[in-house]
């Protein structure tokens, strides 16, 4: 077994305890930058997206011309603003934020967020605007207001339609994140750069590192398809 073990890691020079405790580590950095930008971009996307259907320009524009930029701009340019942006702010270095944004992980995950919240916002939006219009007039019958309407009967039922594109919107960012690694930040992809630095093995490296995006993603796809089952089951008993 012992000889097992070290002829595999002949092979697999990268295969360490300390390289894979380095993988470990930026595993863990990337599922808390991913699950934080997910769940703060999804907390704001709701309100927009429901301000974007609005008919008053006023409201809606602002919206719809944050949405366009942050969709229509690449992530890692985006990310190279924010991260180099931030020391350019007059004054900021003297500021507590300045502690925060200092560190990568922070402008990181400031740029992820608002990357993830526009997508998420047009792919909400879109669900809204296609809810059946006899659900709505129904709610009104029953005499729901606007606000009962929307948390009742509108967003449940977006939900149920958004859940498909949503969960592409997710492995997306997981993949995305990989760029995080262009700001210092040791995360998977960093963690595979410093094994190639380290052992002058990159296909090994490289190729450790993409099996577990593949893991993860298998992970994603499988529990939003737990998620989709359980948000569609009425379809599914209704037809069967």
């Amino acid at each position: 077994m012992e000889q097992w073990i070290a002829g595999l890691q002949e092979q697999f020079p990268i295969l360490t305890p300390a390289t894979l405790m380095q993988y470990w580590e930026g595993m863990v950095t990337t599922v808390q930058l991913v699950f934080l930008s997910l769940i703060i971009g999804l907390v704001l996307a709701v309100p927009l997206a429901i301000l974007r259907t609005a008919r008053n320009p006023l409201v809606c524009t602002p919206v719809w011309a944050y949405t366009y930029v942050f969709r229509g701009t690449p992530l890692l340019i985006q990310l190279y603003i924010i991260y180099y942006g931030v020391a350019q702010i007059p004054g900021i270095q003297e500021t507590f934020w300045w502690t925060v944004f200092r560190e990568p992980f922070y402008p990181a995950l400031l740029a992820f967020t608002l990357n993830t919240a526009a997508y998420t916002t047009e792919i909400i939006r879109g669900a809204i605007v296609a809810t059946p219009a006899g659900e709505i007039e129904a709610a009104k019958a029953y005499g729901m207001d606007w606000w009962l309407r929307m948390r009742r009967i509108v967003l449940p039922s977006a939900a149920r339609r958004a859940i498909q594109a949503y969960s592409n919107e997710v492995i997306f960012m997981l993949h995305a994140s990989a760029i995080a690694s262009v700001v210092t930040l040791v995360d998977l992809t960093g963690a595979a750069r410093n094994a190639y630095s380290n052992y002058y093995a990159p296909f090994q490296a490289f190729i450790f590192v993409a099996l577990l995006y593949m893991m993860l993603t298998f992970i994603l796809v499988f529990a939003f398809r737990k998620l989709e089952n359980h948000l569609l089951k009425h379809q599914k008993s209704a037809t069967g």
